[in-house]
């Protein structure tokens, strides 16, 4: 984004909240809407499952499902599930973590409705003995439930990705499979295997050119490693049960893992928002769609700021891509002694001179989601007005993690 289109947003954005008073947060319509239409093109013709932990809306989430090609919801947890289940915005809902929360086993068990919208994520029989202590076969709905598959790639004993599940070969995988279609009360209808170290991270780091190198160069490698696992799991669990479905991927492989004949539907989530951690892809970067302004509250000295609050941090390895982006006006950094503090935050740069108290600074948080954990509605902004004003999950009082 060239600083005169920084400028321009900066007017628009400061036109249309013009009546608000900071801290508050901000969805741009129109980048919102061009990323959800240019993720389901780069899904090519593959479902988009939405993913609720980077977006902690409703309105949201049911604004991105009435996108042509989104279709169903990755939840985070269980008790979200059913929330979104029960309030009708979605019959079809995947729980992306196994869960231990024996309350919402409990009424996922007691209820059939829900349990024919909800698919549970388990990568072992231990998940299933927890769910019948809670409630026995007999006494409970059939319960759906999707197999989690190890996306990580393994070379000479290195573990390059997430740690999930242990379940990494096809042959655990049918193995797996196996115990869980001779389970009585329990359908395998999925297979999942998310590639993190591809869809979460970033192959073109700002200033460090070799490790954008190294890190192509090892997804290159870890992608024809899962388009041959992928393959070879869905075979092996084919010979116990007929999944309906196979789901991978995530905002940074959309394109990628839809290309893989074994997948059929992609999850994607933070794209629609385009925090900042998403600045560096190569393949395709969404448009920044989702903002929030602190205020100025002091002028320490020539060149700088402080604004008011500021420490939304975002989760993951401790590093300072993990803290919110200064982006309007543009010229704007954290001083890197202290960072965005938990009160208030300093900035310095040569746009500080032109800020005065009360004036706004707008930022990019570094994740998606977590943004709505910090603010309880969200602005909706179409050209220079707010159109809507929606609550985030907080906002509805709801806390699932």
């Amino acid at each position: 984004m060239t600083t005169t289109t920084r400028d321009a947003l900066r007017e628009r954005l400061e036109k249309a909240t013009a009546d608000l008073d900071p801290p508050f947060a901000v969805v741009d319509l129109a980048a919102f809407d061009a990323n959800a239409r240019a993720l389901s093109r780069l899904a090519a013709g593959k479902p988009l499952r939405v993913a609720s932990k980077s977006v902690r809306s409703r309105a949201i989430l049911e604004r991105a499902l009435a996108t042509p090609g989104w279709r169903g919801v990755m939840a985070y947890t269980l008790a979200e599930a059913i929330w979104l289940v029960r309030s009708g915005m979605t019959h079809d809902a995947l729980v992306a973590y196994p869960t231990a929360n024996r309350s919402a086993l409990r009424e996922l068990a007691a209820d059939p409705g829900l349990a024919g919208a909800i698919t549970l994520m388990v990568d072992g029989p231990a998940q299933l003995d927890l769910l019948d202590s809670v409630a026995t076969p007999a006494h409970r709905a059939e319960i759906r439930v999707c197999l989690d598959l190890d996306g990580s790639w393994r070379l000479l004993g290195l573990h390059i990705g997430v740690r999930r599940s242990p379940v990494h070969t096809a042959a655990a995988a049918g193995d797996v499979a196996r115990e869980i279609t001779a389970r009585r009360g329990f359908r395998l209808v999925g297979l999942m295997a998310y590639d993190a170290q591809i869809a979460g991270l970033g192959d073109a780091p700002p200033h460090e050119k070799l490790r954008g190198f190294a890190i192509r160069q090892m997804q290159r490698r870890s992608y024809r490693d899962l388009l041959d696992r992928r393959s070879a799991a869905l075979a092996a669990v084919r010979e116990h049960a007929d999944v309906e479905f196979f789901n991978s991927g995530g905002t940074g492989s959309v394109a990628a893992t839809a290309a893989d004949p074994a997948v059929t539907e992609v999850t994607a989530g933070s794209g629609l928002f385009g925090p900042a951690l998403f600045d560096g892809y190569r393949a395709w970067r969404p448009e920044p769609a989702a903002y929030f302004a602190l205020a100025v509250v002091r002028r320490p000295a020539r060149g700088f700021v402080t604004v008011s609050g500021g420490g939304w941090i975002a989760s993951g390895q401790t590093h300072a891509s993990r803290q919110p982006l200064p982006w309007l006006p543009a010229g704007l950094r954290l001083v890197d002694m202290e960072g965005a503090g938990e009160v208030q935050t300093p900035l310095r740069g040569p746009a500080a001179d032109g800020l005065r108290e009360g004036d706004r600074v707008w930022f990019r948080h570094a994740k998606a989601g977590e943004l709505c954990e910090h603010v309880n509605e969200l602005h909706l902004v179409d050209g220079a007005e707010v159109v809507e004003t929606v609550p985030t999950y907080r906002g509805e009082g709801r806390a699932f993690l």
